[in-house]
């Protein structure tokens, strides 16, 4: 659905491919690793689409969708192994997913599912609001009703994604949404460490086993560590409750080159500070170091978040739009957007001192709505200006920082942490990316540079015991 968002290629619905065959699961076969083969129906892309969504519109016990072997979380795997398990993130994932395609299909005429996706999204935000666990929402339910990701739990209390597609799907009350994410807040960033764990502990005893990532070592990968894609999910919900201190901080404590600034550091990460690692382990043997890298799709979300989160570039088909949370310490920032054989330079200028919100912008020295900037295939050069400073939004941000002392790094925070051990700002490409440059001289960017204790893995200490595989 991004693509079609970004691209406004509604065409590639119209193309056909083959339909996929494959033997059932036997009674008690709860997955199954094989190769499918051609089937003789095919359809179009869009039919392929639409299948696939009301094949997940399933309902549980609670009113959920089942979470079968696993949701976005295939360590999650015995869950609902007996088919009553429900997931509470595939409630706001679907939701999400079900409110884009329904506007979709009442554009290509398909009215009877346009509605039907209404309404299941409405009757998908009243049952997810009864996994409210009283600060945040729950993870899931085991088959026998129980909750995971509860204050009920001795283990694994509070799961991320839970909380940011809270915000991301759009579905949860406000009120409730900035609460949740206050909760990621006092339990999973670990900012000291540099880590941001997709849940507050590693499952060790739970008697109704979860799955496969129960078996991993305590703070590796899902089971406790920095799972990244996860992490990363919390930087836009936090932009897009409109944190932009907060958000560019997570930044950039998931950023790979904060992690290896000093020789101490890239002992400890062990991993290419180029490229994004899937995950950082938290487990005291092997803490701060770096997972598996160069084949996770954290890379392209770490992309979207910096450009479209924080930056707020969005293509739209035949237009973009500019729309950033940013640091109310940066003066501005500029950007250089290539399109074909076009070029926007862009400035962002903020003289108050704010987050977000645009008053004024120009297109080539003309008025310009920001929402729907033209894209002109013209092969030039043009010039974007834009000014943040919306005072209603201002406003709100303001009290949003003043609120509790989760918000305590926000706006003053970070000078706070960095004072004492200020260092270089790295390069654009660093940051952002190519191409992105943010004027902010001689900003701190978090505490980084302190080295952290001795690597355990490394000589003398003896080597820490093998990681187990999956």
């Amino acid at each position: 659905m991004h693509y079609l968002a970004a691209t406004g290629d509604d065409a590639v619905l119209e193309e056909r491919a083959p339909f996929l065959v494959a033997p059932p699961l036997d009674p008690g076969e709860h997955e199954a690793y094989v190769r499918p083969d051609p089937a003789s129906e095919d359809g179009t892309l869009y039919e392929h689409c639409v299948r696939a969504i009301d094949r997940g519109l399933t309902t549980g016990p609670h009113g959920l969708p089942l979470i079968g072997a696993g949701d976005w979380n295939d360590g999650m795997n015995r869950v609902g192994r007996e088919g009553r398990g429900e997931s509470v993130w595939l409630g706001w994932f679907l939701s999400r997913i079900l409110r884009d395609w329904a506007e979709l299909a009442q554009r290509r005429g398909d009215r009877a599912r346009a509605v039907r996706y209404r309404t299941e999204t409405a009757r998908l935000a009243n049952v997810l609001e009864q996994a409210w666990d009283g600060d945040w929402y729950r993870r899931a339910y085991f088959d026998d009703g129980t909750p995971l990701g509860s204050t009920q739990n001795d283990e694994c209390r509070i799961d991320s994604i839970s909380q940011s597609w809270a915000v991301l799907s759009g579905v949860a009350p406000p009120r409730r949404a900035e609460r949740a994410m206050d909760s990621v807040r006092s339990h999973l960033v670990r900012r000291g460490s540099s880590r941001h764990p997709a849940a507050d502990s590693a499952l060790r005893h739970l008697d109704a086993g979860s799955g496969l990532h129960q078996g991993l070592r305590p703070g590796v990968r899902e089971n406790g560590g920095q799972y990244t894609h996860a992490a990363l999910w919390v930087v836009m919900a936090v932009a897009k409750l409109g944190s932009g201190d907060e958000a560019v901080e997570l930044f950039h404590l998931l950023n790979p080159i904060n992690h290896t600034r000093t020789p101490a550091d890239v002992a400890l990460y062990k991993v290419e500070p180029y490229v994004v690692a899937a995950d950082v382990y938290a487990h005291p043997a092997h803490a701060g170091r770096g997972g598996w890298t160069w084949y996770t799709g954290s890379a392209s979300w770490m992309y979207r978040t910096g450009l479209e989160g924080i930056l707020g570039l969005e293509r739209r088909g035949a237009t973009f739009s500019l729309n950033p949370c940013i640091p109310f310490g940066w003066s501005g920032f500029s950007v250089v957007l290539r399109l074909g054989q076009t070029s926007y330079e862009i400035t962002v200028e903020n003289p108050s001192s704010r987050s977000r919100g645009i008053t004024e912008a120009e297109l080539d020295g003309a008025p310009v709505d920001t929402s729907a900037i033209p894209i002109l295939d013209d092969g030039g050069r043009h010039r974007v200006r834009a000014v943040i400073g919306d005072p209603v939004l201002a406003r709100a941000d303001a009290a949003r920082t003043r609120r509790g002392p989760v918000r305590r790094l926000i706006r003053r925070g970070i000078t706070a942490l960095d004072q004492s051990r200020r260092m270089p700002r790295p390069d654009a490409a660093a940051r952002f990316g190519v191409g992105v440059t943010p004027t902010v001289p001689d900003a701190p960017l978090g505490p980084f540079a302190a080295a952290g204790p001795p690597d355990p893995c490394v000589p003398p200490v003896p080597p820490a015991p093998p990681l187990p595989t999956m």
